[in-house]
């Protein structure tokens, strides 16, 4: 018997982003209304140094398609040649923001995916989808969205 399939999109909001706006998820969704959009994200530029280097926000390189290239907790690029407190003005930074939307087939795809090399080093789940050739289409988002990492993130969105 075969399985009869409700949604042609799924929306995930990771449980450390309880603050995301409703706005980002409808931006979300519009990525959907490209066809071959298999995975969509939403990404915000980082302005502030200490964003940069904070190991709990991940960064993300961006092609000119709003494709992601690379997710990373490390900053990258690697910004050669320049101080760290100047890395902001040489380049254009982006921290993921954790939502995302899968097509139904390719979220049924990429479930089944061993885990890589990549996705162990870094943590980060999305660099076996890159790995395995899917392409994860991002949005820019100009909201804040405050992701509870560490108890002392907590502590700062309770003051």
């Amino acid at each position: 018997m075969q399985e009869q399939q409700l949604w042609d999109v799924v929306a995930n909001i990771q449980g450390d982003e309880p603050y995301i706006h409703p706005e980002q998820i409808d931006l979300l969704c519009s990525c959907f209304d490209n066809p071959q959009t298999q995975i969509a994200t939403l990404v915000k530029e980082i302005k502030v140094s200490e964003e940069l280097f904070n190991h709990n926000n991940v960064k993300v390189i961006l092609n000119r398609n709003r494709q992601t290239l690379y997710f990373s907790r490390s900053p990258i690029p690697y910004c050669r040649n320049f101080p760290e407190q100047e890395w902001i003005k040489q380049n254009t930074y982006y921290k993921h923001i954790g939502i995302y939307g899968y097509r139904t087939a390719t979220l049924r795809e990429i479930a089944l995916l061993p885990k890589t090399k990549l996705e162990v080093t870094e943590s980060l789940e999305q660099l076996r989808w890159l790995e395995n050739g899917y392409t994860i289409h991002a949005e820019i988002t100009s909201m804040e969205s405050i992701a509870i990492d560490t108890p002392d993130d907590l502590l700062k969105v309770k003051a």
